[in-house]
């Protein structure tokens, strides 16, 4: 049975404090250091500056609690030692209470603690503010058994996240390789300027491809003879010499054109928020996903990037979804496939097209008119295939850790309000889990 108690009874808060600008420094010295949620990241912080001057620290498995500004609230758990300054607090169990648990309960309060902030404009939290907040709380005992699950939970999507950014990197990788640094190209280049043979420059373009060298190839070759011969297509498709174009050096054969031979933006669709109803399709915003509606305006994979507000930011979906009217889509892949149109706009400084005043707008003509090579569409297929797949395992992953935040969010208030037992928690999970 949950009890009331104040805030201060399951956590111990230490408030950030600021070295002074002299006292930090870029070179590593001392601890890092963080002034606020700019270094925080999807679960623990990136720090930039560091401090031999460290006033306030925070340790392994604190919470790190943003107390200022827009963003009062959020939260990082610290994986080592850091200095805080005064936009952060680091908060800790107590008493036997676990940190998960006691960051379950200040999530589950949050609301209330902003509600009572002070601030004109933005809230700001103080030490007493939190500590003497009421929080209902299990017994220790129980508080310590939820916590189990809940950074098993926390861990599960953590590596989703970590998984999914290889699998980006990775898919990324390959576009650069292939179509930014030309390296089977280079590879040919390389061998035939030494005086090697055509046969020895077409393995050291395998080798640029699969990373594989002489030996490894050979026992691929013996192994698996099918996807050796693929692997040999692919490096046939590059040729072996560059050619001067306005843009630098491009492979010979490829053709120079405008991006809008590649593929068509368009701007996104108007939907009020009062039209909107919540369904299975994302809506997209300059910014990201934005709520779902039951209705989809575009075919998936799509491919969209912002056109007002925020800009700079490309997003790929593998469903059907409803582009805003804030975005720009990629309405037609002419010469481009999802995952490639994908890569090349990530590429391009968005912002440098910006065409408002006072509001960041993009022009889709300034983006349609810019030069760019034309690999051939055989080449440009490949790795659609080879993306394509990584963005699918990707996906996979993000909608797991969507389903255990949904659960998370469902379980958990009623985990700690003692309304379910643990074991009932688990069984929830473990069947969503088998779905």
């Amino acid at each position: 049975m949950s009890f009331e108690i104040p805030f201060s009874h399951i956590a111990e808060i230490i408030m950030g404090q600021s070295p002074k600008g002299e006292e930090v420094n870029n070179e590593g010295i001392g601890l890092p250091l963080l002034n606020g949620p700019t270094e925080f990241t999807d679960r623990y912080p990136a720090p930039v500056q560091h401090t031999a001057y460290a006033k306030k620290i925070s340790l392994p498995g604190d919470i790190l609690f943003c107390v200022r500004g827009s963003t009062t609230g959020r939260m990082n758990y610290s994986d080592q030692k850091y200095c805080i300054g005064r936009g952060l607090a680091a908060i800790r169990g107590r008493n036997g209470y676990p940190t998960p648990y006691v960051k379950a309960v200040l999530e589950t309060y949050l609301p209330k603690l902003l509600a009572a902030a002070t601030g004109s404009t933005f809230p700001n939290v103080s030490k007493d503010l939190i500590n003497n907040i009421p929080v209902s709380v299990l017994p220790v005992e129980n508080a310590c058994n939820i916590s189990k699950l809940i950074e098993l939970q926390e861990e599960k999507v953590f590596t989703n996240n970590q998984i999914n950014q290889t699998l980006e990197q990775m898919a990324q990788a390959l576009f650069k390789s292939w179509f930014v640094n030309f390296e089977p190209v280079k590879a040919k280049m390389a061998v035939l300027e030494a005086g090697g043979s055509q046969e020895d420059a077409m393995l050291a373009a395998m080798t640029a491809i699969s990373g594989k060298d002489d030996d490894a190839l050979v026992v691929f070759e013996r192994e698996h003879p099918e996807q050796y011969a693929e692997l040999k297509a692919t490096a046939e498709l590059f040729p072996s010499a560059m050619q001067d174009s306005e843009l630098g050096n491009i492979p010979v054969t490829w053709e120079l054109g405008k991006l809008q031979d590649l593929l068509v933006l368009q701007r996104g669709f108007d939907l009020p928020s009062s039209a909107r109803k919540d369904g299975e399709f994302p809506l997209i915003a300059a910014s990201g996903p934005n709520g779902t509606h039951n209705v989809a305006m575009a075919k998936a994979p799509g491919v969209i990037t912002g056109r007002s507000g925020v800009l700079g930011k490309v997003y790929l979906t593998l469903e059907d979804y409803w582009p805003l009217n804030t975005t720009l889509w990629v309405k037609e892949f002419k010469r481009a496939t999802p995952c490639y149109a994908y890569e090349l706009l990530r590429l391009l400084d968005m912002k440098a097209f910006n065409a408002g005043s006072a509001v960041p707008s993009l022009n889709r003509n300034h983006i349609h008119s810019l030069s760019y090579p034309l690999p051939p569409m055989a080449l440009v297929n490949l790795f659609e295939s080879s993306a394509l797949l990584l963005h699918q395992r990707a996906h996979v992953n993000l909608k797991h850790s969507q389903s255990l935040a949904l659960l998370r969010d469902t379980l958990l208030p009623k985990l700690l309000s003692g309304e379910i037992t643990l074991p009932e928690a688990e069984q929830a999970v473990s069947e969503a889990e088998n779905v």
